[in-house]
């Protein structure tokens, strides 16, 4: 017995080195690039077939192969991507979400050349570079971490690469080299990937989609060490590679054997799974998520009538077998679903093939035991739905890079524990629908399903739903501010993308007549999601044109190709536009415009009006009141919010907040006030909802209130504009307005989006204008009638002069007057002394987390 531990443990170990290097080299490249390289595996695949072809193909000696990959192929590579890939996207200040993508990129790239080089099946002759001891292997990884934690402890290119890590534009400004540091970020971390490839490659099957996805599972132990400590990375991956070994010893008898199995054999998919969901993530709200795509106009008819006969031509000219064409349509489905999820919401989701599956496998398995195939595959739609919300809830809290991590690890935990399990695949046969067992019979069916589907998601992207999705993808901070519950949407179109994808995926089950479990590979589910990018997330053309072209390329004679064309595009997404863009589109006829309203300028229904000394009473604007006022305004008594003795201390121990107490009065402006760094934002924030006291309460009327969130204050008539302006660039101006009125205080008044508009001088034509490429003034206006439109009684305004130019600052003056002067409560953090001046009833100066006058 002890001699079988002791086996066990030396193997554990050797999987465990090999998690290690991965672990170092994802550690190190983020740390000096900010990007998080899921590419990793495949260049660790690559490198594993180049010693291959020098030492068993073209008979290279070991050490001269071995040399020649590692230190030249591997860290080429790094460099090229570098150079080629991400240094492009640091100069245009791509978020970590385009780089993210771009990495997918080079992965799709790198397994589409593999497979186009050396074929699509599995090597067994991968030479031995260390031999079969454990601890050589264990010896050169702790040699290679400690002089990596040497170098960047005691070198001048490691406190270069600490000062990059801390502040790039500072670190830039004072003289170091980021472009040189990055280089060699991105050069070691593929020496790393290329040590583990050429280890692990004598151990496991060598192909280009089964090794790429092995070493991108052991991502686990960087997500553990939070992409920070190699100590906490190394500690992981060893205990996770022994445990995994150990884990062989245990056979339980009935249903727990399979599982206990399956789990021996993706400890490292588990614990993924365990790290994304419940360490804190990656990133975090704003610049990691998908930036929003440029607004597309409308697609003439003449587009969608080609399509459509393009989609039916195999009906009328192809022979009796479809077997390449029937797999289009329900792979445009799945597609569909990241349409709903990534385009619309915004959302990074590497895990649809997952859904296919699932949708696939209770497809068969329903069939199986007799239900009619159409009930069976209507059956299983729900089923995967409910799935999607099981997966989904854990994950709906995660943002960018976090949140593609979580969804990464559900597809590769499903495909590991679930459709490449025996205990749950084993004897499945999926036949097609009683009816609909001719090719075209069965190809007219699925062309009816895309149909509807389509129809169902386009009524999607026109409703109120489909605004709020496009606010949640385009600034989700704004989004909830403007009143949407942003977990529940973010739920819905989970789901619904899940229900999409396990249609589309028991669709292609039928249409080939069997449950494939590689049909839903995770590394297809990459390839997918780069498609979609590649030709607009945002367009209902895009699946169907992907689905045609992976179908085609896929069919040819070349396999990769789809792969190698995509992955090349997709590693360009933040040069190049979506490819539908490209397509001939028409500009949807503009609603008649209200032509006494200019576009730009201030609100011609305010007049100026005097200013008062700071803290003393400022005179009533002089003329007449705005026309088209919110009818709340009227109303009385108007609830009263207070802060009672609030505190916050941010991480590291510094007090933002120290007892404040705050009340703000209706009718009238208050102004906060004070140096950066006073504390007049995190109060600000604490009052909208952003954050959350350590102690104190926030009251509406006496009504706690401190620990609702921000799009319940919103609905509860608390509105707030941000210093950083939250305009929603794919929708209009009145769309952006609309939004407030439907999911604000009190809503179901389409009234109120028209007096919004007047109030603000967007009346005009400036109305039906994408908020994209507005000027500053204009979207500062848009923000503000978007929060009037909820109609709501308190008014929070960060900043809201920021960006102005004098007269634009008047007229905000003069409607901010008018609004207290109509009962509004308005509390405004602002900079700009004679706005203070000009508009407020009361002035109260903030430092050190207290308010002093």
């Amino acid at each position: 017995m002890a001699s079988l531990t002791y086996e066990l443990t030396l193997a554990g170990l050797a999987v465990g080195s090999a998690a290690t290097l991965t672990g170092i080299g994802l550690i190190v490249t983020y740390r000096a690039t900010g990007v998080l390289n899921l590419a990793h595996g495949a260049v660790a695949m690559i490198c594993a077939y180049v010693l291959r072809q020098l030492v068993v193909v073209w008979g290279w000696p070991l050490p001269v192969g071995a040399l020649v990959t590692l230190l030249v192929v591997a860290p080429g590579i790094g460099l090229v991507l570098d150079l080629g890939v991400f240094r492009p996207l640091a100069r245009r200040e791509a978020n970590p979400a385009q780089s993210l993508v771009a990495s997918i990129g080079v992965f799709v790239l790198l397994v589409g050349a593999a497979v186009l080089l050396w074929g699509p099946g599995a090597r067994d002759d991968a030479p031995v570079l260390l031999g079969d001891d454990p601890w050589a292997q264990l010896g050169a990884v702790v040699v290679l971490a400690c002089l990596v934690g040497a170098v960047t402890r005691w070198t001048r290119f490691g406190r270069e690469l600490r000062a990059v890590i801390d502040n790039r534009p500072l670190a830039v400004l004072s003289g170091i080299d980021a472009d040189r540091v990055a280089a060699a970020g991105w050069a070691f971390g593929s020496f790393t990937a290329g040590l583990t490839g050429v280890l692990l490659a004598p151990y496991v099957r060598l192909d280009p989609y089964g090794m790429s996805l092995l070493v991108v599972e052991v991502i686990a132990v960087a997500v553990i060490a939070r992409m920070r400590s190699l100590p906490v990375a190394v500690t992981a991956a060893l205990a996770i590679g022994v445990a995994q070994a150990q884990l062989t010893r245990l056979h339980p008898e009935g249903w727990a054997g399979p599982l206990v199995q399956a789990v021996g054999a993706n400890l490292f998919v588990a614990a993924l799974l365990v790290a994304a969901l419940v360490l804190p993530g990656i990133g975090g709200k704003g610049r990691d998520a998908l930036p929003p795509p440029v607004r597309s106009e409308r697609v003439p008819g003449a587009v969608w009538l080609v399509v459509g006969l393009l989609f039916l031509l195999p009906l009328g000219f192809a022979g009796s077998d479809l077997h390449t064409a029937i797999q289009v349509p329900a792979l445009a489905v799945i597609l569909l679903s990241l349409v709903v999820v990534a385009g619309r919401g915004g959302q990074i989701t590497l895990g649809q093939a997952a859904y296919a599956g699932l949708g696939a496998l209770f497809t068969a398995l329903l069939t199986a035991r007799g239900v009619p195939g159409l009930l069976a595959l209507g059956l299983a739609v729900p089923l995967v739905g409910a799935v999607g919300l099981l997966t989904g809830w854990p994950a709906i809290r995660r943002h960018g890079l976090a949140l593609a991590l979580v969804t990464l690890a559900t597809g590769v935990a499903v495909s590991r524990f679930v459709l490449t399990q025996p205990y749950a695949t084993a004897g499945l046969s999926l036949g097609r629908p009683a009816g609909f067992s001719d090719d075209r019979a069965f190809y007219a069916l699925e062309l009816v399903v895309l149909a509807g589907c389509l129809a169902l998601v386009a009524a999607l992207r026109r409703g109120r739903t489909g605004r709020a999705l496009a606010a949640l993808r385009d600034h989700e901070p704004g989004a909830e501010a403007a009143g949407v519950a942003v977990p529940g949407l973010k739920l819905l179109a989970f789901v619904l993308g899940a229900a999409l994808a396990s249609l589309g995926g028991g669709l292609l089950g039928m249409g080939l007549r069997a449950f494939d479990p590689e049909a839903y590979d995770p590394v297809r589910g990459l390839l997918w999601f780069a498609a979609v990018l590649v030709l607009g997330a945002d367009s209902l053309l895009t699946p169907l044109a992907a689905a045609a072209l992976l179908t085609t390329l896929d069919a040819g004679a070349y396999a990769g190709t789809a792969a190698l064309a995509l992955g090349l595009l997709a590693t360009l997404t933040a040069r190049i536009p979506p490819l539908t863009t490209l397509l001939p589109q028409t500009h949807p006829a503009p609603a008649a415009a209200d032509g006494g309203a200019r576009p730009t300028g201030g609100p011609r229904a305010l007049v100026p009006r005097r200013t008062a000394p700071a803290g003393g009473e400022p005179r009533r604007a002089e003329g007449r009141t705005p026309s088209h006022r919110p009818a709340v305004h009227a109303r009385a008594p108007v609830p009263r919010l207070h802060a009672h003795d609030l505190t916050l201390i941010h991480p590291g121990g510094v007090t933002a907040l120290d007892r404040v107490t705050l009340d703000l009065a209706p009718s009238r402006v208050t102004a906060l006030v004070g140096p950066n760094g006073a504390g007049k934002s995190t109060l600000f924030d604490c009052l909208a909802g952003t954050l959350r006291p350590r102690e104190g309460r926030i009251t509406l009327d006496g009504t706690d209130i401190t620990h609702r969130s921000a799009h319940a204050r919103t609905r509860l008539g608390i509105a707030r504009t941000f210093q950083r302006l939250a305009v929603f660039p794919s929708l209009t101006v009145e769309e952006n307005v609309r939004l407030g009125e439907e999911q604000g205080h009190l809503r179901k008044d389409p009234a109120a989006v028209e007096r919004s508009l007047r109030l603000l001088g967007l009346a005009g034509s400036v109305r039906h204008a994408a908020a994209a490429g507005l000027p500053t003034g204009t979207l500062r206006r848009v923000e503000l009638a978007r929060a009037l439109a909820g109609q709501p009684h308190t008014l929070l305004l960060d900043e809201p002069s920021a960006g102005l130019d004098a007269a634009e600052t008047a007229a905000l003056a003069r409607v901010l007057a008018a609004l207290a002067a109509d009962g509004l409560t308005v509390l405004v953090v602002e900079h700009d002394p004679d706005l203070v001046a000009g508009i407020a009833h009361t002035v109260h100066t903030m430092e050190g987390g207290r308010i002093v006058s």
